[in-house]
């Protein structure tokens, strides 16, 4: 059980664990933990408002909180948001193309675009969040700590539910050897992670759920499938949808 849930923290962040030779299987039971790793990232935005509150102002912390969160991960998802709009803006429709792009590691006009836009979104998402959760019973920490949680159960159905466009690659081990048992796992796991919350939080959760699947319809139609990069993509607008939501009932 171990080895998956490192799997899934070696893969999804730069915390050094689970960076070993891991078995395909495992990559797939990794999905489950999903959710878990997204705690994780929950803990430590939480902790970072906390350690900074009161001493910067709102927009101040949103910034930090958004430079921590890509630092934890790697900007393993931002690089996913790169490569798919650098594909949709140079790949003229044709799929072969699109795929071609987003294997390239460099990074084009339309990607760097998208990625300054998804990191001010979330800035600017926290800043309100914040500043509109002052008076909150729990303040603005529910929705720092469930937004990475409730971005990575989204992208679970979507590992599971859509066909891996591409022949080999690492999003297809995990595609290939996850199934309805870690849809459920991810679920039972996010659930026990944000239950507490209460009613504040379903909102927001559909919000991100619903993101990520309108990524997922509208990638899938131009790619027929999915890759990692999509995953990525799908991350970071369930999390900016997430936080948006939250701060409207903030």
């Amino acid at each position: 059980m171990l080895r998956p849930l490192a799997a899934a923290f070696g893969f999804l962040t730069r915390i050094p664990i689970g960076r070993g030779a891991i078995e395909p299987r495992e990559l797939g039971r990794a999905v489950a933990w999903f959710p878990a790793v997204g705690a994780a990232l929950g803990v430590a935005q939480l902790a970072g408002h906390r350690a900074l509150d009161g001493a910067l102002g709102p927009g101040v912390i949103a910034v930090a909180l958004v430079a921590l969160h890509a630092g934890l991960t790697g900007g393993l998802h931002l690089d996913g948001v790169a490569d798919v709009f650098d594909a949709l803006g140079g790949g003229r429709g044709q799929r072969d193309r699109m795929l071609a792009i987003m294997r390239d590691s460099r990074i084009g006009a339309h990607g760097a675009v998208a990625v300054a836009l998804v990191l001010a979104a979330k800035a600017a998402a926290i800043a309100e969040l914040i500043d509109h959760s002052s008076g909150h019973r729990h303040g603005p920490g529910w929705a720092l700590f469930a937004a990475p949680i409730a971005a990575r159960w989204a992208a679970v159905p979507l590992v599971v539910g859509f066909p891996y466009t591409r022949p080999d690659g690492l999003g297809r081990a995990f595609h290939d050897h996850a199934g309805a048992a870690q849809v459920l796992g991810a679920t039972a796991i996010a659930a026990l992670a944000i239950g507490w919350i209460g009613a504040p939080v379903i909102a927001p959760a559909l919000a991100a759920a619903a993101a990520a699947l309108a990524i997922a319809v509208w990638l899938h139609r131009h790619l027929g499938g999915l890759t990692g990069d999509v995953y990525g993509a799908a991350i970071e607008a369930a999390e900016l949808a997430f936080l948006v939501a939250a701060g409207l009932r903030g």
